[in-house]
C-alpha cells in the first residue's frame, strides 16, 4: 500500500460521520444572516470539524438544495472564492446584501464576519 493510498485511508471519514458532517453543514449555512458572510474555514469549525474547509467547501460546492445562502460563504482573508463559474453572480448577490466588494474581496472583512452567534 502507498503512501497515498495510506493517507486516504486514515483520513477519509466513514459515510456516516461525514454524512452528519453535510448536515451539520448545510445546518450551519441555513443560520448565516442576511449582511453577514462566513468562511469555509468557519462553516467548517461551526459545523465541529475544525481544519476541514476544503470539506466544508466541496459540500457547499455540491449542494442543490434550494434557498440555501451559498453566497455568504467565502474564501479566507475577505476573498470571495467559489461560485463556479459565476463569481460576478456571487458579488451581486453580495452587493445586493449590503456588501461592498472590490477587487475580488470583501471590504471591512473583519465587521462582515459572522460568528455563529
Amino acid at each position: 500500500m502507498g503512501r497515498a493510498m495510506a493517507r486516504s485511508v486514515v483520513e477519509r471519514p466513514s459515510r456516516a460521520a461525514a454524512s452528519e458532517f453535510t448536515r451539520r453543514v448545510l445546518h450551519v449555512l441555513r443560520r448565516i444572516p442576511s449582511g453577514r458572510v462566513v468562511t469555509y474555514g468557519d462553516v467548517a469549525e461551526m459545523a465541529k470539524r475544525p481544519g476541514a474547509a476544503r470539506a466544508a467547501g466541496q459540500i457547499v460546492g455540491r449542494a442543490d438544495e434550494p434557498g440555501l445562502p451559498y453566497h455568504r460563504v467565502i474564501a479566507a482573508g475577505g476573498r470571495l472564492g467559489g461560485f463556479g463559474d459565476h463569481p460576478q453572480l456571487k458579488a451581486s448577490l453580495l452587493a445586493a446584501e449590503g456588501h461592498v466588494v472590490r477587487r475580488g474581496r470583501i471590504v471591512n472583512f473583519a465587521a462582515r464576519r459572522w460568528d455563529g452567534s
